[in-house]
């Protein structure tokens, strides 16, 4: 995968680092010169521009990359102008960091494809570890097993959701633990968005799979690629 990446502050550097730590490619943009020379030996490519000017917006490949993160937190007002642009230019995939819940509001006014709240999750990761008594790694089980959430794979719809379970166990080896489903409400705002709703899988009759259906499923790395 090839990402662009604009704000190359902590999160963002830390970003791309492992990103490219992955194998991907990674392009970075900044405006500030310490950030870019912290970052610049580790990725294959960045840009010194101000994404807030379009001029300067426009020397990124934003055609050629797979998807733009937009990471910048600490200036609420050139993360939102440079989605706006983004999406002006016809960018196709966007994630965007939010630093609070009117940052998040409006970005979801922009309809892109993902909303990163980095620091709400930490501190949600860290109140969790501490109801439970012991750590909590990601959705991590151990280095073989993991708990995902993925999107419904479509040879999967319009199966009920007892044939779909016992499919992935007995096809993948794979648990089905939970499904939601997007349900629309209105944000701070008066925004409608989607967020997630879990499905009764015990309701009668059976529910039916459908599109946009998103699961939490249970297995090895291996059988997880081998569903993907």
């Amino acid at each position: 995968m090839r990402y662009l990446i604009i704000g190359l502050g902590i999160y963002g550097e830390n970003l791309a680092r492992d990103l490219t730590a992955m194998g991907h490619e990674v392009i970075g943009a900044d405006r500030n010169q310490s950030n870019i020379d912290a970052v610049k030996d580790y990725i294959s490519t960045v840009y010194l521009i101000d994404s807030t000017e379009p001029s300067q917006l426009e020397v990124l490949p934003l055609r050629n990359v797979d998807l733009v993160i937009v990471a910048i937190g600490e200036n609420f007002g050139a993360s939102i102008k440079t989605v706006a642009l983004l999406k002006k230019a016809g960018v196709s995939h966007i994630y965007a960091r939010a630093i609070d819940t009117l940052h998040e509001a409006i970005l979801e006014s922009f309809e892109i494809d993902r909303i990163i709240t980095p620091e709400q999750r930490a501190a949600a990761d860290l109140s969790r570890e501490l109801e439970l008594g012991n750590a909590v790694i990601s959705m991590k089980v151990d280095s073989e097993n993991i708990i995902l959430s993925v999107a419904v794979p479509e040879y999967l719809l319009g199966l009920s959701y007892k044939e779909l379970s016992r499919k992935l166990k007995e096809d993948y080896s794979i648990t089905l633990i939970a499904a939601t489903r997007p349900n629309e409400r209105k944000n701070i705002l008066g925004v409608t968005n989607k967020e997630p709703k879990v499905i009764d899988l015990s309701s009668s009759p059976d529910p039916i799979v459908e599109q946009n259906d998103k699961l939490t499923i249970y297995g090895s790395l291996k059988a997880i690629y081998k569903l993907r």
